[in-house]
């Protein structure tokens, strides 16, 4: 028996699978709903998902996250080298503009393509499918953001491929979100429904008007943000702090991977305090030259 793997965002991989005429997101290895797309490489191992994420502050030159914002895409475009600037990791033109990132994978330099990068996400998330529904996955549906072009679709469709998967549909999130809330379950009497689906995750922000009926999706307009996300807060968050360090103590954290890794930990924690409360500190000990670093933020 086989089965067919949903996988949607980059960002923060959640695996949905079809399930007594449903779709069911099932939890990873860790019993977490939603694993965060993130490919870590040490001395002794290549880690992916919660495992890479938990050891980002003491590795995080060869953390790599956010590849979303590469596949596809040429070196030279603005949104890439805008991006390079915010990552610990090292990011160099390759052949045809196609960017390589580059790490050091058991003691030696490795360079990878986002398709790569991508694929390993991939194989960590069909082996956790596999093991929750005891049989083999060999097909998969991968969602991607509607503004997606030609290139990025094609780019994640072989990313499926490298990780073993026979990838049968490239689908608009916004399209997989109505399914997913059983939207496509409408009873045909009712008629076409004008649906406003909004899609805020880890690096966009989609707004789509889908129009359902007799079971079909039809996306009638769609627009957004591609750096308007999880991630484009944490960023400003960092800078932000970063002027603070520099402004208080006269000391630059720009060009210390550790110290920015730490700090945007502790920003990441401050923007989820503030998803329920209207105010959060910011507190990083020992976070450059012995100095403690601590402010508040609210909204």
């Amino acid at each position: 028996m086989t089965q067919s793997l949903r996988r949607s965002d980059y960002e923060a991989a959640p695996i949905k699978i079809p399930c007594n005429n449903r779709v069911e997101i099932i939890p990873n290895d860790q019993g977490n709903r939603i694993t965060p797309s993130c490919v870590a490489f040490t001395e002794h191992e290549r880690l992916v998902g919660d495992a890479a994420k938990n050891q980002t502050d003491v590795n995080p030159t060869n953390t790599v996250f956010a590849v979303k914002r590469l596949i596809g895409r040429r070196y030279s475009d603005t949104s890439v080298q805008n991006d390079i600037k915010h990552w610990p990791f090292k990011v160099v033109a390759g052949p045809m503009e196609r960017p390589k990132i580059i790490v050091n994978y058991r003691g030696v330099e490795k360079q990878f393509y986002a398709e790569e990068i991508s694929s390993m996400i991939l194989v960590k998330m069909k082996e956790v499918a596999e093991a929750f529904i005891d049989c083999t996955v060999n097909m998969a549906v991968i969602t991607v953001p509607a503004y997606f072009n030609d290139s990025q679709r094609q780019a994640t469709k072989n990313a499926g491929v490298i990780a073993g998967l026979n990838v049968i549909g490239i689908m608009d999130e916004p399209t997989a979100a109505a399914i997913a809330y059983g939207f496509d379950k409408i009873p045909e009497e009712t008629g076409e429904k004008n649906v406003l689906i909004f899609d805020l995750g880890g690096g966009i922000f989609d707004v789509s008007l889908i129009s359902i009926g007799h079971g079909n999706f039809v996306v009638k307009a769609t627009s957004g943000d591609t750096h308007l996300g999880g991630e484009d807060f944490d960023n400003r968050l960092v800078d932000h702090c970063v002027k603070q360090f520099k402004t208080k103590y006269n000391k630059e954290l720009v060009g210390n991977a550790k110290s920015l890794r730490r700090l945007r930990t502790a920003c990441e924690r401050a923007k989820r305090i503030l998803s329920f409360s209207a105010r959060a500190t910011i507190e990083v000990d020992y976070l450059y030259d012995g100095i403690d670093f601590s402010t508040c933020i609210s909204c």
